[in-house]
């Protein structure tokens, strides 16, 4: 995965977390959506992770997360969408990389110096 690769997978993903943001949920079945995805993705991932790990699982596919979504919302169709559910959740989850910080990714170097 290059830096490439990130930087689209962050602009979808904050995407998805502007859309969440923007959604009108009066049932507040997306943000569920979203807590029980960051919940797998903790799960799938274990410990500390890097960035580019959260981005090899996004590339491997995210069906699992509609399926997700299905299980918490199944009368809310609305929840399912992987454009706003998946990618604000990957978003999130971002945040609890090693290798976050300050909003941006830090490179091998800075890793190494902190």
């Amino acid at each position: 995965m290059d830096d490439r690769g990130l930087e689209i997978a962050r602009f979808q993903w904050e995407e998805g977390n502007r859309r969440l943001r923007d959604a009108e949920d009066p049932s507040q079945s997306m943000e569920r959506v979203v807590e029980e995805i960051v919940h797998e993705l903790r799960r799938r991932l274990g410990g500390p992770f890097m960035a580019a790990e959260l981005v090899g699982l996004y590339e491997a596919g995210t069906d699992w997360c509609l399926q997700k979504a299905m299980a918490v919302a199944p009368a809310n169709p609305e929840a399912w969408d992987a454009a706003i559910v998946t990618d604000a959740a990957f978003a999130r989850y971002l945040r609890e990389a090693s290798d976050y910080a300050g909003g941006r990714i830090l490179s091998p170097f800075e890793r190494d110096m902190g």
